[in-house]
């Protein structure tokens, strides 16, 4: 069973920094793509950052320069460092990996900017 549990959100004014984590169980996570995603209020869940297996990285556009993903394999620990937080950040972020076809999620984690 995959368990992707997420850590670290919470509030935090504009121009301040938040690091996200996320510790994955039940895969094999060296050779995981791992991604981060979001969802505002009202709003459709968007992909954020991704990371392959062998550390490349991806990011929208929205979020390029100010946020970094990393990750650990010898933790199982995907990280999200995001710097430069505008109010538009604020939403609940999620971790997620799929996994022999298999879309997983955590549970999420609120990330709130205030003005």
């Amino acid at each position: 069973q995959v368990r992707l549990m997420e850590r670290g959100g919470g509030l935090v004014e504009a121009g301040g920094s938040l690091r996200l984590s996320c510790a994955a169980a039940g895969v094999n996570f060296k050779i995981s793509y791992m991604d981060w995603y979001r969802q505002a209020s009202g709003n459709q869940r968007e992909l954020v950052a991704g990371i392959s297996s062998s550390g490349g990285t991806d990011y929208a556009d929205s979020v390029k320069g100010r946020f970094t993903i990393s990750r650990d394999n010898a933790r199982n620990t995907v990280y999200l460092q995001m710097n430069s937080l505008k109010p538009e950040d604020t939403a609940v972020y999620y971790c997620h990996t799929d996994y022999y076809g298999r879309s997983n999620w955590g549970q999420g984690t609120q990330v709130t900017v205030s003005s």
